[in-house]
Parts: structure tokens; C-alpha cells; sequence
């Protein structure tokens, strides 16, 4: 479980056997972290299976290359990086799984002074979860809602998330690993299972 606190940003190396192994730099994490801990990378939960030196490796299933982005990297790519939750960590985000529900594209980019609104697509399947001044991890970055329509929601990415993450080099068509409100979606699925139920009664 992590928080969408994002405490490192790690560079992208390479692809091992296809693209069933990830290879990333962090110096800070790698003396951190030990085989079979788990990393939230670009907000997608992964197991370390092993580290050289400041480069951590990681396997990629079918599920990850597919519903995430991080099989579309390029050399030197930045990477959000954030170690799960302890019992006395805070919380300042909200309650980030690391399981990805799909990738959305950058629609728009406004520029405020030292701040930026991203406009994001959003599947229709998902759209119920998308709540104004509610919850979204995007590459792993816990943020408010701005506003939201029935195809797209707005975000406004602050000073400190532009620096601290790598939100701040999106270009308009960028896709991001989008994960919906975890208590919002159980909410939904409680209220749908009960509807469901008064209709059968």
C-alpha cells in the first residue's frame, strides 16, 4: 500500500528478455531495498527479484505491459518512485494499491504562472470513479480533481509536484498510468451489489 507521496525519482536503463525484465537507477533506494521488497514505479506496485550496485531490476508481467506504461520507455526516462507503507508512516496523500486500473492520454496543458492544469481522458468504464475534489493517482502522484466532465477530468499540478516528479515533462498525447480511488471504488461496487439485490427482492 503506498500513499501517491512520491519520495524518489529514478532514470530508466533498460529491457532484459524482451521486455519481461525492467532495469531502473535510484542511489538513494538501491541501498534501501532488498530482493522481494516491493517499489511502486510509475504507481505500479513491483517485487524487486534483484540489484547491481545503484540499479534495481524488476520482472514485468503481461497484465503490467498492458495496462501500464512502463513498457513504452526510453533511456533515461524519469520514474516516480515511492517505498510502501509502514505502520507509522503518515498519511498525506490517500490510499494508493499500486494496481493500475489503465493508461489516459494527456488531452490539454495550461500553463498558470508556476502551475499547470492537465486535462486527462478517462474511459467511460472508469468514469464513476472520478469525482470533483476527489482522488487520482496518475504515475503514481496522489492529486485532487479539479474538474470533471463526461469524458475528461482536470488536475492542477503545483511547484513542488512539477520539480519533485515527472509530471512535469508531459507533452500533450503522453499516456499515464491511471489509478481510480480504491474506497471509491468499493462504494460503487457496494451500492451497485445492493441495487441489484432490491431488484431481485
Amino acid at each position: 500500500m503506498f500513499t501517491g507521496i512520491i519520495s524518489h525519482v529514478g532514470r530508466f536503463k533498460a529491457y532484459h528478455f524482451g521486455k519481461r525484465e525492467i532495469a531502473l537507477e535510484s542511489p538513494p533506494l538501491a541501498s534501501k531495498l532488498e530482493a522481494g521488497e516491493s517499489l511502486a514505479v510509475n504507481g505500479v506496485c513491483l517485487s524487486l527479484i534483484k540489484k547491481e550496485k545503484n540499479i534495481l531490476f524488476f520482472n514485468l508481467s503481461d497484465e503490467t505491459l498492458s495496462q501500464t506504461n512502463l513498457g513504452t520507455l526510453h533511456n533515461g526516462n524519469k520514474l516516480n518512485l515511492e517505498l510502501p507503507l509502514n505502520l507509522s508512516s503518515p498519511l498525506s496523500g490517500h490510499l494508493v494499491t499500486g494496481h493500475v486500473d489503465t493508461t489516459e492520454r494527456v488531452l490539454k496543458i495550461i500553463s498558470k504562472r508556476q502551475e499547470k492544469r492537465l486535462e486527462i481522458s478517462i474511459s467511460p468504464h472508469l468514469r464513476p470513479y472520478i469525482v470533483s475534489k476527489g482522488s487520482v493517482a496518475l504515475n503514481g502522484v496522489s492529486l485532487t480533481i479539479a474538474e470533471a466532465s463526461r469524458s475528461s477530468f482536470s488536475v492542477d499540478l503545483i511547484p513542488v509536484t512539477l520539480e519533485s516528479t515527472n509530471l512535469g515533462e508531459l507533452r500533450r498525447s503522453d499516456r499515464l498510468n491511471l489509478e481510480c480511488d480504491i474506497i471509491g471504488k468499493y462504494l460503487y461496487n457496494l451500492m451497485h451489489t445492493k441495487e441489484k439485490e432490491i431488484i431481485k427482492g
